[in-house]
């Protein structure tokens, strides 16, 4: 019952509201809105926030949260950029940085998996340790790295296509492919959705919790630490608090998505529509005349909101299983 709700309605409630919200800023900001330009912005931005949700969302189906991705895409755009000042190597630099946010996935997976650390409040501790060592690396400096735009892997993950389409937006959609692909048809997804609904039947049943856990920390590191990567090339450089900024647009991406704050439901369908959302808000808010400090608050209704309609939808399809089970006996 769980499942069909979340792999059918939820995505396609989730996708309505996008298109409310569009139909709604297009009314409103014509000369913004029905302009290609918006969209390839759209399309540069909404890849990074939409790669740290599909991870995410996997590890909160899990019934785990991470809390320090912010300070691992810091960390993973500065071994990016620090290799390649000093090898100008961007192969070498890549896989030094994806390293690294395996390193940060394994320190949270030995903490909670094998210390029994509540995952919030281990990641609370890893984004404070991991930020300040990144920091202290650099030495509180930003790095410029002006000549990586004539190098190959520029091209590759955050070229344009056709000077129009974004590379990062493609490597977005291969990324929720493989993940869906895992998800839905891998024993590894059947697992994770096995632990969110039940981690100690899961356990009685033979599941590897512990390491699937172990896993899906690793992976949110990886893909921190790789979106770190992406921001870099985009920029040309990199900051200390490269990553802070992404915590409240992630988390907003996830929820909206009718993913389940308790686990054991979700959706990574749900998760793109809920990344679109956030990512035309601003756009929107702005263009429709009002201060860019109404999008905090237009966040949290959009959030609030959309957590209370899939609570009702999920209330009145179990009510309804309830009735035909009860009609059956």
């Amino acid at each position: 019952m769980n499942s069909f709700i979340t792999r059918h309605r939820v995505p396609s409630l989730t996708a309505l509201i996008l298109v409310a919200l569009w139909a709604l800023f297009t009314v409103c900001s014509p000369e913004t809105f029905l302009h290609g330009r918006i969209y390839t912005a759209f399309m540069s931005t909404i890849p990074f926030t939409a790669m740290l949700a599909f991870a995410l969302t996997l590890l909160i189906i899990a019934r785990e949260i991470d809390m320090s991705f912010p300070a691992v895409v810091a960390l993973g755009g500065f071994v990016f950029s620090a290799i390649f000042q000093a090898t100008n190597s961007p192969l070498l630099a890549l896989g030094c940085a994806i390293t690294a946010g395996l390193a940060c996935g394994i320190l949270n997976g030995i903490l909670v998996v094998y210390f029994r650390i509540p995952s919030i409040i281990a990641t609370i501790g890893t984004q404070f340790f991991l930020g300040g060592l990144t920091t202290v690396l650099a030495d509180g400096l930003a790095l410029s790295i002006p000549q990586i735009r004539d190098s190959w892997i520029h091209t590759l993950m955050v070229g344009r296509i056709a000077d129009v389409i974004p590379a990062q937006m493609l490597w977005a959609l291969l990324v929720i492919f493989l993940l869906w692909l895992i998800l839905s048809h891998h024993v590894f997804g059947d697992n994770v959705n096995f632990i969110g609904d039940n981690p100690t039947a899961a356990q009685v049943m033979g599941v590897p919790v512990e390491r699937t856990r172990l896993l899906l920390f690793m992976l949110m590191g990886a893909m921190s630490a790789l979106v770190g990567v992406f921001v870099s090339l985009e920029m040309s450089s990199w900051w200390p608090n490269q990553g802070q900024g992404y915590m409240l647009l992630v988390f907003a991406s996830v929820f909206i998505g009718g993913t389940s704050v308790l686990g054991g439901r979700g959706t990574l369908m749900g998760t793109l529509f809920g990344a679109c959302i956030i990512g035309i808000l601003e756009a929107g808010i702005i263009s429709a005349g009002l201060a860019g400090f109404w999008t905090r608050l237009i966040y949290g209704v959009t959030i609030l909101v959309s957590l209370m309609v899939h609570s009702m939808l999920l209330k009145q399809h179990i009510g309804s299983w309830r009735r035909l089970l009860f009609n059956k006996v």
